[in-house]
């Protein structure tokens, strides 16, 4: 039986609207996308023409995936990050437009430094802040990202190979924390970034983040610092001299974070804020500017 786009679109919407989904018809735009390779702009051109069985079976698929509650990046398996199209699944987190701003934050240091650098993410996930460090600052810096999870350091590993050229900056290596650095990188970091756990475990989270994200990912503790005492309290002796501290927060952990790198002993402490007005990365340099 043929069945054309126009059709499919229309009973998509309606499902997903039944289910609760708020921006439906805009969602299933990127299925279609998905589905058909053609974007959204395109998809005029393909919208009353009759779709294959493997497009209806895959289209399917993604709709009741969606119906069922999963995030909508996990369902389409790719997702932007500022320059880059990711893949990721529910081995990591979802990349966010908080974190965007963290790594922008990063790259601007790399950049300002008048010479090829040297940064390293720290619990990379996908490898969302590495690589753009990576892409962004190409070829003057040499980037290092590390993470506990051998999952997420499989899903790095893919996208690092989507990269081509520009990966051979990059080192990707499993292991927690500081622990999976080289002895030799000990003074030699000049951006050392991270968006680490920071959830309290009593906090209330969305269904479609504490059902579907990993929670190795999010969670940190009773008061959401558990990894953030650990990058903070061991930053120093990994930094260069001019060398900064670039960490992603709950919009409520300004003051508690701003305290804990004072008493590391970081020479400069600031908070920055997000778009949306929120404390958000937690900004440390081993001396004053």
């Amino acid at each position: 039986m043929t069945v054309r786009w126009r059709t499919l679109r229309d009973e998509a919407v309606v499902r997903l609207s039944e289910s609760g989904v708020a921006d439906a018809r805009q969602e299933v735009r990127w299925m279609i996308e998905r589905a058909t390779g053609r974007s959204v702009a395109e998809q005029t051109l393909v919208i009353d023409e009759p779709a294959t069985e493997r497009e209806v079976r895959f289209f399917d698929e993604m709709v009741g995936r969606r119906a069922g509650g999963e995030p909508l990046q996990y369902v389409l398996g790719r997702w932007g990050f500022r320059a880059l199209d990711l893949l990721v699944d529910r081995r990591v987190l979802i990349p966010r437009p908080e974190t965007e701003v963290v790594a922008g934050l990063a790259i601007d240091v790399l950049k300002a430094l008048g010479r090829p650098g040297v940064a390293v993410d720290l619990g990379t996930g996908s490898g969302a802040i590495a690589l753009s460090m990576a892409v962004e600052v190409w070829p003057h810096v040499e980037v290092w990202a590390t993470d506990a999870s051998p999952d997420a350091v499989a899903v790095a590993r893919a996208n690092l190979a989507g990269l081509g050229r520009r990966a051979a900056v990059v080192r990707l290596v499993e292991g927690d924390w500081f622990a999976a650095l080289p002895d030799e990188l000990c003074g030699r970091v000049d951006v050392l970034v991270s968006n680490p756990p920071y959830v309290a475990t009593a906090d209330a989270l969305p269904a479609e983040v504490a059902d579907w994200e990993p929670a190795g990912a999010l969670l940190a503790g009773p008061d959401g610092l558990d990894d953030l005492h650990v990058i903070v309290e061991s930053a120093l002796e990994w930094l260069a001299d001019d060398g900064v501290l670039i960490v992603e927060i709950g919009e409520t952990q300004g003051l508690a974070v701003h305290d804990l790198a004072v008493a590391a002993g970081f020479g400069s402490v600031t908070i920055e804020r997000d778009l949306a007005g929120r404390d958000r990365a937690l900004i440390c340099r081993r001396r004053h500017p």
